[in-house]
């Protein structure tokens, strides 16, 4: 999903409220498929948990028991999925999540409590 790719946020209300339109769908499946492998969750956790909304690169590896190359491929797949937006600072890459992207897949999973 490209960062143009995200849908807009009254297109999809809950699960439990009506079927997703088959466009949402396949605009916010990728989003899901890349948040599917738990080191990229674990990563989409520490990005958008940073104290002051974004997080280094060289934060993120030592966090980890892979090689540099393997993270980067996994922050490259956040990107691609649009989860996230990263900005190149000296030597360094900075990352942040994309808020608009992260609340439409939480309400899209929203059950509401029903007594």
């Amino acid at each position: 999903m490209s960062k143009q790719a995200v849908v807009g946020a009254s297109c999809c209300p809950s699960l439990t409220e009506r079927r997703l339109p088959t466009e949402a769908a396949a605009a916010l499946s990728p989003a899901f498929k890349a948040l599917g492998d738990p080191v990229r969750l674990q990563l989409m956790s520490m990005i958008a948990s940073a104290e002051g909304g974004e997080i280094c690169v060289c934060d993120l590896t030592p966090a980890f028991e892979l090689t540099g190359p393997t993270i980067s491929h996994h922050l490259r797949t956040l990107r691609a999925a649009g989860l996230v937006d990263a900005e190149r600072r000296g030597t360094w890459v900075y990352y942040r999540a994309r808020p608009a992207i992260l609340r439409q897949l939480a309400a899209l999973l929203t059950v509401p409590e029903h007594e």
